[in-house]
């Protein structure tokens, strides 16, 4: 690498983000012999037998990010006679290509996941199969796992199933040009406007959707907007930070994904097989979340009640929708991390506090994380009547993996992020900024300004700061190599 291309921000942040892989034991690039296991693999599979349904025929769709190419699900709503209305969720069949215990699978195991760093993505699987032949791409047959509901018109699950079949997607949406139509702000998105019903299948998913999400917080589920940020490239510079914004096509397939996800759940449990959970547990810092309700004159009850802290949350919104998504992130930080768990027949899991669910699993996203592999190859055994490919041993050794390198890849992809904000922050030091406090502990406490978006840390004036507190700072330090951004209390 020569001086002028280690000067461009982009190539500092991949170094900075493959040397932080290696040293938590991920890794950056697929083994020879995982490339060696690739090049044998020549194309997908359509062979259909007497297992897999042709529902080819439907009208079905990817709805994912403007330049998302591993399309890891396509939905589409099915009308029934009277006013349910049955919707299938296709997810990419990767099991099909990537066998439990290759180099391949080996890869993924190990990194759990794709990560997304601001200047790279490191993909879980190799480009070839999750870009290609194990993604559900425009226009080509592809085998997939397909998770049927059929949902009343309250939004309540009447009936589901999950059976194999082979599907062809009929247009690649985007969320942003989608949401832009549903919401009536922009114009329908030409790929809805060349197939033939699409529009009316698209607007009837939007009206489930809303019916899913509807019941859900009636029964409790959080309504949570976080600051989502990623840098903006001139080039290969970081120009400035920018927010992602939540909306109606990113909540639609949520909505689908998180019904989908029960049902994956309770069908392993219906086969009398073991399930890889996704819990977030009663938070133990309720304590805290109740004090942070009495600042916004909300009065919460002494224990854990989702339903309570969900009706906080939707008052809080409408008095301050502006200040909403750092009060969010800081109820996020005080409800504590998601982790994976093993569901035994005839167990009793915790379930997931923020969304109201008991059972809850991942399984949607195969070409992106491993958890949801490992589930689909539970579900496929099930589907035939087989006994689990995994022992107890190796899903709770498995559990225990994906929990802790989760934490791992965010830890990275907030590391590399940070880098990016200092790059953007550098610029500016010397002046003050309104904030908030998102984390405090024995480790430092953490601040997020308003405008623009980016996190930091406190170095001098900490005490008394609590998760949610607001303050005035001022930016005095930045480091882009190894992310630091340092404020003080004004």
């Amino acid at each position: 690498m020569t001086n002028k291309d280690e000067s461009k921000h982009r190539s500092i942040l991949q170094r900075i983000a493959r040397n932080a892989m290696l040293g938590k034991g991920l890794m950056p690039d697929f083994s020879p012999l995982a490339i060696e296991e690739l090049n044998g693999i020549k194309d997908a599979i359509t062979k259909i037998d007497g297992t897999v349904k042709d529902l080819r025929n439907l009208l079905w769709c990817s709805i994912d990010n403007d330049d998302s190419l591993d399309l890891d699900q396509l939905t589409v709503a099915i009308p029934n006679p009277g006013n349910s209305v049955t919707i299938l969720v296709a997810i990419a069949d990767v099991d099909a290509i990537v066998k439990k215990g290759s180099a391949i699978d080996d890869h993924a195991k190990n990194n759990t996941s794709s990560i997304y760093t601001a200047a790279e993505i490191f993909p879980m699987l190799p480009e070839k199969l999750s870009t290609g032949i194990t993604s559900l791409n425009f226009a080509v047959d592809r085998l997939a796992i397909v998770v049927e509901m059929k949902i009343g018109e309250d939004g309540s699950l009447l009936s589901s199933d999950v059976y194999r079949a082979m599907v062809n997607n009929r247009a690649k949406l985007a969320y942003n040009s989608l949401a832009a139509w549903l919401e009536n702000n922009g114009q329908m998105p030409e790929e809805v406007g060349e197939v033939k019903g699409l529009e009316d299948n698209l607007r009837l998913q939007n009206n489930i959707a809303k019916k899913l999400k509807s019941l859900r917080h009636a029964h409790g589920a959080l309504d949570l907007d976080t600051i989502q940020v990623h840098p903006v490239f001139d080039g290969d510079n970081v120009k400035e930070m920018e927010v992602d914004k939540r909306n109606t096509a990113k909540d639609l397939i949520e909505d689908f994904m998180i019904a989908a996800n029960g049902v994956t759940a309770r069908y392993l449990v219906s086969k009398n097989l073991p399930s890889l959970r996704r819990v977030v547990r009663s938070p133990k810092r309720w304590d805290r979340i109740v004090e942070l309700a009495s600042e916004h004159s909300f009065t919460l009850p002494l224990q854990p009640d989702s339903k309570a802290l969900d009706q906080f949350l939707l008052s809080a919104k409408d008095s301050d929708a502006l200040r909403y998504p750092d009060l969010c992130l800081s109820i996020i930080k005080l409800l504590g991390p998601g982790e994976y768990v093993v569901e035994l027949p005839g167990g009793n899991s915790e379930g997931h506090f923020g969304l109201a669910v008991k059972d809850y699993e991942h399984s949607t996203a195969p070409n992106r994380r491993y958890p949801d592999l490992i589930t689909q190859r539970l579900l496929k055994q099930a589907m035939v009547g087989q006994s689990t490919p995994y022992t107890t041993e190796e899903l709770t050794a498995l559990a225990s993996h994906c929990t802790q390198v989760e934490d791992l890849v965010k830890k990275i992809e907030r590391m590399v992020e940070k880098s990016a904000a200092a790059m953007v922050m550098e610029s500016m030091i010397g002046k003050e900024f309104d904030a908030i406090v998102t984390g405090a502990s024995e480790k430092g406490t953490w601040v997020r300004l308003f405008q623009p978006p980016v996190e930091g840390k406190l170095i001098s004036g900490c005490d008394g700061m609590e998760v949610g507190h607001r303050l005035r700072v001022k930016l005095v330090h930045t480091d882009a190599e190894h992310g630091f951004i340092d404020f003080k209390r004004v």
